[in-house]
């Protein structure tokens, strides 16, 4: 999750968390939006007029009246009410937040008024304050943290939860049926008791279809580890659907969504905005924003630098870092040449993986033939749920239930990371989704990382420390964050620790599954020139790049697209982008390619 810190939640948001359920114009044509994801229509747009201002009082966590007055120095809210402005009560309200951790402010002054049937949007780059400000509405706030001003609900009714990691509040023992029947039980007690289980089901299968899980009968058996990212996200997001939240706080709700998905998601939470609910979304992805959003706060460092709708930022943003994020939504160009083909470093023979539910075995994934060439990238693109993980997975050993064979230079690997040699676990290295996952809670991040070069490659603590903390400078994270623990690092700050911690085994083959999806746009493309940059460096290091986003995909040579687990078609990735064959592929492309409909 965004922020600096593991927040502490209350006791009622702790009590939902551990049962698994969720807590509580003018466009710019240099930026490179995604045109597909359309504008809210007006009917299901509800703007907040302006409001009184009070004076404000510092305070520790009470509630209180609030009113809209920024801290010195903080531009304050764009003051064009559009026409026909609603001037609604707020449900939740934050004044002056500040929250701060040894003297350092991670939120600074603060304010965010959360409307019925509106969706306000924090975004900035990743450890910027957006999520430690967004949990601040459930009472959740880092360990150890002195909090001043306020934050409340005005509104009766429990505040949801959609984090950026959904695996952290999925009980990975309990069946996804178990987790939502929880919810879903006070919702029908007051019905005949033979009538219940019936009207559980229904309940939880029309909130999985709310939250674009419209196949979620088929889903209800799983455990949290059988499903994708892109599906855990959206099971979370059903969880808080079933909460009966008046606002849902959206934690990069899109992070690790295809196009097509990513669509529908943003079609959903305006869908849930419009029933009166208010969303407030925490993201980096800019076109989600600009597709969504009512107002937007931009955040640096903890302070609202830039406020106003959309329209108008994206028009004409008045603070430098608010360019430098749309600016960096260009796509990335295209990779440099290989310096040889070769031989294949990697090669997939008929590939069929299962997922075991008790003694039965279903495929979920058939790769007939998938060659990865030394110094080069290959990206594997997909809906979410297509397979790609379950590909990569493979590939590093820990997926072991799956047919064929993986050949590295030649030579099968193991089905399983267990009897890989020290050799081969080094040779491919994965790089998590959930990098929060990755990481062990009560150690330092610089010692974790360092290990990998002592217990791969022998090499002595001392000298595997410093190859750590350079880079880890390399990749963009300061030495003080570097000796924190992964509780207080950003989403953000841990992907790139994850990613120093595999380039220490120096592989042969770097999995990066999905590393993008929680960075803003100025992170994501100095990620993007780092990873092209060691393609084309060193010439024997190969990169599977697992992503949703076409435009993170030019920067490999080749494409592999999977679709419900089959190899749809693989390519030059040049020619698939711009001259597709398999009609799944062009429905991916053409969903990008969706003129954006008017406000």
């Amino acid at each position: 999750m965004g922020g600096h810190g593991r927040p502490q939640p209350h006791r009622a948001v702790r009590t939902a968390l551990g049962r698994g359920a969720a807590g509580p114009a003018d466009r710019r044509p240099d930026h490179g939006q995604q045109p597909a994801l359309r504008r809210r229509t007006a009917q299901a747009r509800r703007r907040p007029g302006k409001e009184g201002r009070t004076a404000v009082t510092d305070q520790i966590a009470t509630p209180g009246p609030l009113g809209l007055p920024g801290p010195p120095g903080q531009p304050g809210p764009d003051t064009t009410a559009p026409a026909g402005a609603s001037a609604a009560l707020p449900v939740a309200e934050i004044r002056d937040l500040r929250v701060e951790i040894g003297g350092r402010a991670l939120v600074d002054g603060v304010n965010l008024r959360a409307v019925p049937g509106t969706v306000t949007a924090l975004v900035g780059a990743s450890g910027s304050g957006k999520t430690t400000t967004g949990l601040a509405l459930l009472g959740a706030y880092p360990p150890g943290s002195r909090v001043t001003g306020e934050a409340r609900l005005t509104a009766g009714g429990p505040a949801g939860y959609v984090p950026q990691h959904p695996a952290a509040v999925l009980t990975p023992a309990r069946r996804i049926s178990a987790l939502l029947n929880d919810l879903a039980r006070p919702h029908i007690r007051a019905l005949p008791r033979a009538d219940r289980r019936a009207a559980a089901r229904a309940r939880i299968l029309r909130a999985l279809a709310d939250a674009q899980l419209p196949d979620g009968e088929s889903l209800l058996r799983r455990y949290p580890h059988q499903l994708s990212g892109g599906q855990q996200q959206r099971v979370v997001l059903a969880q808080a659907l079933l909460l009966g939240a008046r606002v849902i706080v959206a934690d990069e709700p899109t992070t690790g969504q295809d196009a097509l998905t990513k669509r529908r998601i943003v079609d959903q939470l305006a869908a849930v905005a419009a029933r009166g609910i208010a969303v407030v979304l925490l993201s980096h992805d800019l076109d989600v924003v600009r597709a969504l959003a009512d107002e937007v706060l931009v955040l640096r460092a903890g302070r609202v630098v830039e406020s106003g709708p959309p329209e108008r930022l994206w028009r004409a943003p008045r603070h430098e870092w608010t360019r430098n994020l749309l600016d960096a939504q260009a796509p990335p160009p295209p990779p440099a040449a290989p310096h040889r083909a070769g031989q294949p470093v990697l090669r997939v023979r008929g590939l069929t993986a299962h997922h075991r539910d008790g003694t039965h075995r279903t495929p979920v994934l058939h790769i007939p033939e998938l060659a990865l060439h030394p110094g080069t990238a290959l990206a594997l693109i997909g809906r979410s749920g297509s397979g790609k993980t379950t590909l990569a997975r493979c590939l590093a050993g820990l997926h072991r239930d799956h047919d064929g064979e993986i050949l590295l230079d030649g030579t099968p690997l193991p089905r399983s990371v267990r009897h890989r040699s020290r050799a081969q676990l080094a040779a491919v290295q994965y790089v998590f989704q959930d990098a929060r996952a990755a990481f062990d809670d009560h150690r330092p991040v610089l010692d974790q990382i360092a290990r990998t070069a002592v217990r791969l490659r022998g090499t002595d603590p001392a000298t595997a420390r410093a190859e750590a903390l350079t880079t880890l400078t390399r990749l963009g994270l300061s030495p003080d964050s570097a000796h924190r623990l992964p509780a207080r690092l950003s989403g953000g700050e841990l992907h790139r620790a994850a990613l120093a911690r595999a380039l220490l085994a120096r592989p042969r083959i770097l999995v990066c599954d999905e590393v993008t999806s929680g960075l803003d746009t100025v992170s994501r493309r100095s990620l993007l020139d780092l990873l092209s940059g060691l393609v084309r460096d060193r010439g024997e290091m190969s990169l599977v790049l697992i992503t949703h986003d076409l435009d993170t995909a030019r920067l490999a040579h080749h494409i592999a697209v999977l679709d419900a687990g089959e190899l749809a078609e693989q390519g030059p990735a040049e020619r698939i982008l711009t001259a597709p064959r398999h009609p799944f592929t062009v429905s991916l492309l053409q969903t990008v390619a969706v003129p954006d409909t008017a406000r």
